[in-house]
């Protein structure tokens, strides 16, 4: 029973590593395909940038998987304090892989994304008037297209 456990379990972990390599060579065939979309449809400004946020995004998710998997070979399969040690070093460098991908899409720490974000729209938005809920406009319940008040134009 035992041994039949172990193998399930060896068989799991396997199976979630093949899910992250996938996810992996997944995200960089998707971002490779949309950057030479974009090239070629003469959208060359944003789309270097586009490329490393879908293939660093990729890799993100994909890191993550191969982080589950090892942590459930290291404590369910191979429970040794040398294997633990060897998953801590893993999980470190796994993480500050995945911290230094973040910051290098988002351009900043991953820990201040949702305030920054949310004082720059509060800085920008100050004083002008809200805007309708999109889904009201989509359900037809708002004249189409709602006029462009300039507060909320990009620049």
């Amino acid at each position: 029973m035992e041994e039949e456990l172990k193998q399930l379990l060896l068989w799991t972990t396997r199976s979630i590593e093949i899910v992250g390599i996938i996810v992996i060579v997944a995200g960089t065939i998707i971002a490779t395909a949309t950057f030479l979309r974009d090239r070629t449809a003469g959208n060359v400004a944003n789309s270097f940038h586009r490329f490393r946020s879908g293939l660093g995004r990729a890799i993100l998710l994909g890191l993550e998987f191969l982080v589950a998997a090892d942590i459930i070979n290291t404590v369910a399969i191979e429970p040794t304090l040398e294997s633990v040690a060897v998953l801590a070093g893993i999980v470190l460098i796994r993480t500050f892989l995945s911290f230094s991908l973040e910051v290098e899409i988002e351009g900043r720490w991953p820990w201040r994304r949702a305030r920054s974000t949310a004082s720059e729209l509060n800085r920008r938005t100050a004083g002008c008037p809200r805007l309708p809920d999109h889904r009201l406009m989509q359900r037809g319940m708002l004249p189409r297209p709602f006029p462009p008040h300039p507060c909320y134009t990009a620049g």
